[in-house]
């Protein structure tokens, strides 16, 4: 089995896509991080005196998206047509679970990007947080669903 981002030497390269063809591609990513139930209160009532962390993480978390292609060396620069993040509180675990979904009608998916969205907005909740909560973990961050391109559908059937 020949590496696609190995080139003839041996060398680590940039897959080629411009044989492929644009479809519409969307990746769905999911994360978590779990907070001290003092953290988790302030967040939800806006009590954390650097802003509204899940507005912040929203914007921080689209950002990333967009910012992919300039801190994962072999992904390519897309312009991304959409990109939406949702955070459900888990209140029995202290837990704020990130969903990101990215959209793009490109010749390569967007798999990486919903993944930096759920990464960039989970390390912004815990920059906005830190200076009460050094406890926190942020963890089980995957791609739960992909679609579009010549693999097709992905749906994830493991649970974390």
């Amino acid at each position: 089995m020949s590496l696609t981002h190995m080139n003839e030497l041996g060398y680590a390269k940039m897959v080629s896509v411009e044989e492929k063809k644009d479809t519409l591609r969307i990746a769905r990513a999911i994360g978590e991080i779990v907070v001290s139930a003092e953290t988790f209160e302030r967040v939800k009532t806006g009590g954390i005196k650097k802003g509204d962390v899940l507005t912040v993480a929203q914007v921080a978390g689209i950002i990333g998206a967009k910012r992919t292609s300039d801190i994962i060396p072999m992904c390519h620069p897309l312009n991304l047509t959409g990109v939406d993040l949702e955070f459900n509180m888990i209140d029995e675990t202290n837990t704020i679970q990130i969903t990101a979904i990215a959209k793009v009608i490109g010749k390569t998916g967007v798999e990486m990007e919903a993944l930096t969205a759920v990464t960039v907005a989970a390390l912004t909740i815990y920059d906005m947080c830190k200076a009460i909560d050094k406890e926190m973990v942020i963890q089980n961050i995957y791609l739960a669903e992909k679609t579009g391109g010549k693999s097709g559908h992905y749906l994830r059937t493991k649970e974390n």
